[in-house]
């Protein structure tokens, strides 16, 4: 695009407000906000402009659609998006059952690959550093992602409509790190235990334990918790026969190599997080891989890709048996239906 494009933002809370930050630091302008509520559609244009519009008048002009809204509502608006000819950026997870995965696959497909799975550690300094140097550790013997956080108190997180629980919505930022860490090798089995309530409404997980059994023979363990206590604790670790290389993500970036910490790049912006934790990052890379018609790192297929192993982990976490991946379970189940049996 020889001009900046314009973002139009489907959903008015806290991750689109960041997404907004994020695009503004690069020069692009919200020309429009749809949400369920006008006043918070309102309240989030006096901080980034635009005008409200509703739902179904998006993308509104505008090129670029940030699909913010409740996972259960994904597939539709980013069909909507992608249809009317915009780009679209949608907020992980993906969707709430791999059926609907599919589709926004096939969709992103036809439509250029235009599509960006918002997974913003990918793009996180401390992230990149971490991977590079597990990829100079050889073979690894130990891979081990945390995000331990205390329950947000936005979004309907522990309800029925939202699919799942800690490890459906928090448990694919650590389950990224350990792919993109282990690669090139494929996540093939998967063993997982969850702690919280499969039955009744608005019971989910809220602990995550989770083995991924690479095809090289690794096993990754996870960890995503809403019992974090007063603050949040993300870090990973790796190990070879060579070394050790252990980051921590939160509260505050950094990372040793065997004890000795390494120098991570000082922001630059007015704004250090959206640097820290890649969401600058990945808007530039998204700009880039627009003007060159390049499909994005993270893209819808890798996306699927966490919701596969997610929906492997349910079942697991229900059955007691490891469950191998792809997945080849129901594919029309949401992963809290997957662990209730529904």
């Amino acid at each position: 695009m020889a001009r900046r494009p314009t973002i139009a933002l489907c959903g008015a809370g806290v991750i689109s407000g960041a997404h907004a930050t994020a695009a503004a630091s690069l020069g692009l302008e919200v020309s429009a906000v749809a949400s369920r509520t006008p006043e918070r559609a309102s309240a989030l244009i006096a901080r980034v402009g635009g005008n409200v519009v509703g739902y179904s008048a998006l993308p509104a002009g505008a090129d670029v659609v940030v699909v913010g809204t409740p996972p259960h509502l994904h597939r539709d608006d980013v069909l909507q998006a992608l249809n009317a000819g915009a780009a679209v950026v949608v907020e992980k997870p993906l969707t709430t059952t791999l059926a609907a995965a599919d589709q926004i696959v096939d969709a992103a497909e036809s439509s250029g690959n235009r599509l960006l799975y918002a997974e913003n550690l990918a793009y996180a300094p401390v992230v990149g550093e971490f991977i590079r140097r597990v990829r100079a550790l050889g073979t690894l013997t130990h891979l081990e992602v945390r995000a331990l956080n205390p329950l947000p108190t936005w979004g309907a997180y522990t309800s029925d409509d939202w699919g799942g629980g800690t490890l459906f919505d928090l448990g694919v930022h650590p389950l990224a790190v350990a792919v993109l860490a282990a690669a090139p090798a494929v996540p093939r089995l998967v063993r997982a235990r969850l702690e919280g309530s499969p039955s009744g409404r608005h019971q989910s997980d809220e602990l995550a334990d989770v083995l991924v059994q690479f095809d090289n023979g690794l096993r990754a363990h996870i960890v995503a918790s809403y019992r974090g206590g007063d603050g949040p604790q993300w870090d990973a670790q790796a190990a070879s026969e060579r070394g050790v290389v252990r980051a921590e993500l939160l509260p505050q970036p950094m990372i040793e190599v065997n004890g000795e910490e390494v120098p991570l790049p000082s922001p630059t912006g007015k704004v250090p997080a959206l640097e820290h934790y890649g969401y600058r990052g990945e808007w530039a890379a998204f700009l880039a891989d627009l003007g060159a018609s390049r499909r994005p790192l993270m893209d819808a297929a890798f996306g699927r890709m966490m919701l596969d192993i997610v929906c492997a982990a349910y079942t697991s976490a229900r059955t007691g048996e490891p469950e191998s991946t792809p997945f080849t379970g129901p594919r029309d189940r949401t992963p809290l239906q997957l662990w209730r049996g529904d």
